[in-house]
């Protein structure tokens, strides 16, 4: 078989080299057909049965969670658990089944194209990738319906006749990556997903090798196919020849070895070679995240997603998470970083059909009413999750981070709103943290063009490069058509990023970045070099991020970073970037 290569999205870090094993999806199974109307109550029950079946499963898998799985798992699967039983996944299939007369597994995939259709409009993307969540659970069901559900291989060791296994897949749960535990499983390969799909998630903390988004690699990808997966580049090498084999043996044994070295750094403050110190923090999903950050040495959290409390939840506000569900979640991340400060960023959704009460319409939910927006527009929503944190910040440091501003008035009635929360609790006698500080996202230009008109209200800035870059350059960082002019280092970008540092510099208030540039190693020097003291990225890039810290003589950086800064032209800009990578080196 002639070798072919093909690219998608880089997740994680490493090389894995095995035999391809595919997992064909269950929908592609699917019979559609009429039931009878004396056989619809059998039908109900039969995919009632099904929905059981998976719930047992699911709850098997996380009793028999080892105790050095990664803590997203069990978050994970509580998650699917909780879609399981939402209405809409085990109610209205049961509704159409008896109105239409559909069979079970018709009735399902009905449902969750409908559901599926909806999460296509939301413009959050980590929302968005929510809706793999969903296709996941009722692939686990369509498996019991269908008695397609499969057996994986027990293998040990790694040898001509016994490769280790690359699972290639349109999509995999957490749930069926946790039953991989017990196989001979090194990487995998989607169709689907994206970097914020929790498939990424899981691969970043099992440390696995992973590309996603690839199209239609499980159509091209032949069965026990030889493959290498390159993660750093976003490419999966099919049936390589044995010299290409060879070549990636040695870069794996290569990475590996520098990955044991990393693990040393844990306790090592990360400051450079002249003495200037780099706070280095973890983003984080879920409460259970903390405990990784920390164990990874983050100095804190500088951005928890709060968006995964309103997950899988139907868009009536009674479904909403309570306040406290919310002040549990926050404590226990508080509680966790044991002290280092905690940055929970208020939710951050878009025009969200499970959040929506359906009184509006947006025909671009990109620019329509997302974050900060849907919060003032959802007081209640809003002014609860603000008492929730306010709540938390008793147990420790914690902070407010507000995002999408762009407005000063936004500032201005969010802090009138901490501060009906604040009045509230204090005649309730409820302790919190009077002196809470509270922060800004930077992620729209109009706010990084304009900070000084409401700057000396913050009290910090944490600059979302990934927003910044998909407004500034308007390009939708999830459309694949226009993904090869999504570039961080496009000068636009580097302006907008001095013009905020300078801002905040001027008004004297830190200010962090937490996007997708700050986790890149590549990137490092020129960030510290311009003036950025705090990244906040996901814990499995800190190591790697510090080395390069550690490394690095600031008093060095100074005349590449003005070249760079100075320059309008993406060939200067990039040979600056290499200069960077020596300059201020170790020696």
């Amino acid at each position: 078989m002639a070798s072919f290569t093909l690219q998608g999205i880089p997740i994680s870090r490493g090389i894995a080299i095995g035999r391809a094993h595919l997992l064909h999806p269950a929908s592609m199974d699917v019979k559609h057909y009429l039931v009878a109307q004396e056989k619809v109550e059998a039908e109900v029950q039969r995919l009632r049965n099904a929905i059981a079946a998976v719930q047992k499963d699911l709850q098997m898998i996380w009793a028999e969670l080892p105790l050095d799985a990664p803590t997203e798992l069990g978050a994970f699967l509580d998650v699917h658990a909780l879609i399981l039983s939402d209405p809409m996944i085990c109610e209205e299939p049961l509704d159409i089944i008896r109105s239409r007369h559909y069979n079970a597994e018709w009735a399902l995939v009905t449902q969750i194209d409908v559901l599926s259709a909806q999460f296509d409009e939301i413009e959050d993307e980590y929302l968005r990738a929510r809706k793999s969540d969903i296709e996941q659970v009722a692939e686990r069901v369509l498996k019991v319906l269908t008695g397609t559900a499969f057996d994986l291989p027990r293998t040990t060791g790694v040898d001509e006749s016994n490769a280790n296994m690359i699972v290639v897949a349109r999509d995999i749960s957490p749930a069926d990556m946790m039953q991989f535990r017990n196989v001979a499983f090194t990487g995998f390969v989607t169709d689907e997903g994206g970097q914020n799909s929790h498939t990424a998630i899981v691969s970043r903390s099992l440390g696995l090798p992973a590309v996603v988004g690839m199209g239609n690699a499980s159509q091209l990808i032949v069965q026990d196919d030889w493959l290498i997966i390159d993660s750093d580049a976003g490419v999966v090498i099919v049936a390589p020849p044995e010299q290409v084999i060879g070549q990636y043996r040695e870069r794996q044994a290569a990475l590996l070895k520098a990955r044991k070295k990393l693990n040393r750094l844990k306790k090592t403050q990360a400051v450079t070679l002249d003495g200037v110190e780099i706070r280095l923090l973890a983003n984080i999903e879920f409460p259970q995240d903390a405990v990784v950050a920390l164990e990874a040495g983050a100095s804190g959290v500088g951005l928890f997603r709060s968006e995964f409390l309103f997950m899988g939840r139907t868009g009536h506000e009674q479904k909403l998470p309570t306040e406290d569900e919310q002040f549990i979640a926050y404590r226990d991340a508080v509680f966790a970083m044991k002290g280092r400060p905690v940055t929970i960023r208020t939710l951050d959704v878009g025009a969200d059909k499970p959040l929506d009460n359906g009184d509006h319409s947006i025909l671009n939910p990109a620019l329509g009413l997302r974050a900060i927006r849907y919060c003032l527009k959802e007081p209640q929503i809003f002014l609860t999750q603000l008492r929730a944190i306010l709540r938390a910040s008793a147990f420790g440091p914690v902070h407010i981070l507000l995002p999408m501003i762009a407005h000063a008035f936004e500032i201005d009635q969010s802090l009138a709103m901490i501060a009906q929360a604040k009045s509230e609790l204090s005649a309730e006698k409820v302790e919190f943290d009077s002196e809470i500080m509270v922060g800004a996202m930077i992620e729209v230009p109009a706010a990084a063009l304009s900070l000084p008109m409401f700057v000396k209200k913050l009290d910090f800035l944490s600059v979302g490069t990934n927003d910044l870059i998909q407004y500034t350059l308007a390009i939708d960082r999830t459309d694949h058509e226009v993904a090869h002019l999504y570039s961080d280092t496009h000068p636009a970008i580097l302006h907008l990023l001095q013009l905020t540092i300078s801002a905040a510099e001027k008004a004297g208030i830190p200010v962090s970045i937490c996007g997708g540039m700050a986790g890149d190693v590549r990137l490092t020097r020129l960030l510290i070099g311009m003036g950025f003291r705090a990244l906040s990225m996901p814990a499995a890039l800190l190591l790697e991020v510090k080395q390069e810290i550690l490394n690095t003589r600031m008093d060095s950086l100074q005349p590449y970073v003005r070249k760079i800064l100075r320059s309008y032209d993406p060939v200067t800009i990039q040979e600056g970037l290499q200069q960077l990578a020596t300059a201020g080196a170790a020696t």
